[in-house]
């Protein structure tokens, strides 16, 4: 037996309110579970309309469900394990533009359609010269939408409450500010009347956004187990975690309209995102990448080991609440919840998160994720972090491409690959060739943006922690931070 409406016992129909670009897990463990606690808590009473972005994807299966899944929420609550789950009921339909376009576009016809939603990977928003406006359905996501816009404005003759809220959740800087370009890019491309073009830029808003949730998505391992749990088939299950934040630029239409916060759900509405990206990008983001050549080359592989392990676990920590959050520019108090709330989602007992998947790329990685911490840190202490620049030396010797006796594999830029093979094959085993590898790699300015052997004291700190890691080994060298 198959979820659908049949056997859930609680169907509603409810008025098409939201389009969303996109059908995988993340939206449905996040967005759409968040329009479901609305329509439970508040009364939005509203569904989404889920849309194929591409022409490979699922709306065939999720349509099969009518639009149901069982999402299970696992984590770390309160500082214990908890595993809850429930069926989703916000998605009315799917739809695939790319056998029904006319179908697609109709969407734009529904007077209460208001809100926008997508996450199309981090390529979706990006404008392809290609697409024309008389394809069914043209390529882009943006010309996607261009053409949906112009079908609604011109069924509501630029009627001005026709307008629409857009939401993208894609995993870029600006997301709403460069989609709003594309579109008006486009429009201007396509010779779109002026006044379609002011009715997009009046009636229609643009919100940048940031959203937190890990999703490992589908549970193909314990399948089996949830079937039997729930006693029925599911083909849609999601996992992610307890942990959820979306971080919205918004006018107060919007925060009138979908009341989030009001029902509990971690959704900040403000000007401006700057300092929540900077906050989740140097802690979260930076952390992982800290924490990984340090903990793997102690011979650990998984996240929760790591931060569970007394001496790497302390190391880590300190990092992120000495290091990492003196150069913030939020509240200590906030900073430290956000950071507690981190260390908690690196220790959830569900999730297995290897290293070696972090792992990829971590020399850019470095450059975005935990460099500016480093000379923020510099700038505001006049001295050198020691357990940032301790991970510094601490990648550059993952890169050597042995732990022990196993084989690394090492999985970044070609380029960067060359340069770390061939400064190590200059290591004959004194300090002066270690200085001489830290040098090299420092001084790497496509990678750093700059030379950092010119910032004063870190060419000094990497090259010490690099003697002491490569004569002593890691448990010994992480000793003396």
């Amino acid at each position: 037996m198959q979820l659908n409406k049949k056997v859930y016992p609680g169907f509603v129909s409810r008025p098409e309110k939201v389009l969303q670009f996109g059908e995988g897990n993340f939206l449905r463990c996040f967005v759409d579970w968040m329009f479901h606690e609305l329509n439970k808590k508040t009364d939005f009473n509203g569904s989404v309309i889920a849309v194929q972005p591409i022409d490979k994807g699922m709306v065939d299966m999720l349509n099969e469900q009518d639009g149901l899944y069982t999402l299970y929420l696992r984590g770390l609550k309160n500082g214990k394990p908890e595993s809850i789950h429930e069926t989703i009921d916000v998605i009315s339909r799917g739809i695939n533009p790319y056998t029904d376009f006319q179908q697609y576009l109709k969407t734009a016809e529904l007077p209460e359609m208001r809100y926008i939603i997508s996450n199309t990977t981090e390529a979706g928003i990006a404008y392809d010269d290609q697409d024309e406006a008389t394809a069914t359905p043209p390529n882009s996501y943006p010309a996607k939408l261009a053409v949906w816009l112009k079908h609604r404005f011109e069924t509501f003759a630029g009627d001005q409450a026709k307008g629409v809220h857009i939401i993208p959740c894609e995993l870029i800087e600006k997301n709403a500010d460069n989609l709003k370009r594309i579109l008006l890019q486009l429009a201007r491309k396509w010779d779109f009347s002026v006044e379609f073009i002011n009715w997009l830029e009046s009636a229609c808003t643009f919100s940048n956004t940031l959203v937190d949730r890990i999703v490992p998505g589908y549970p193909r391992e314990r399948i089996a187990e949830i079937t039997e749990e729930l006693g029925y088939e599911d083909k849609q299950v999601v996992e992610g975690e307890h942990f959820h934040l979306w971080v919205i630029e918004a006018p107060e239409s919007l925060q009138k309209e979908l009341p989030f916060p009001s029902i509990g759900l971690d959704v900040l509405y403000v000007k401006d995102i700057t300092p929540y990206r900077t906050r989740k990008v140097r802690i979260l983001n930076g952390a992982h990448t800290t924490l990984v050549p340090v903990a793997y080359l102690y011979g650990i592989d998984t996240v929760r080991e790591a931060v569970e392990h007394p001496v790497v676990g302390k190391f880590i920590k300190e990092a992120i609440f000495d290091e990492i959050i003196p150069t913030l520019d939020l509240s200590r108090e906030e900073l430290e919840k956000f950071a507690g709330e981190v260390i908690d989602r690196f220790r959830n007992p569900y999730i297995k998160h290897l290293l070696m998947s972090i792992s990829l790329n971590s020399f850019p990685k470095f450059e975005t994720r935990v460099l500016p911490s480093v000379l923020e840190y510099i700038k505001r202490e006049g001295k050198v972090p020691q357990k940032l620049a301790f991970s510094l030396a601490a990648t550059i010797a993952f890169y050597r491409g042995k732990r022990g006796e196993e084989e690394i594999s090492l999985n970044d830029d070609a380029a960067i690959l060359v340069l770390l093979k061939n400064a190590w094959s200059k290591y004959d085993g004194t300090d002066e060739s270690i200085e001489d590898v830290v040098r090299e790699v420092l001084g790497y300015e496509k990678n750093w943006k700059l030379n950092l052997n010119a910032v004063e004291g870190l060419t000094n700190s990497v090259t010490t922690h690099l003697v002491n890691i490569t004569k002593n080994g890691m448990e010994k060298a992480i000793e003396t931070v």
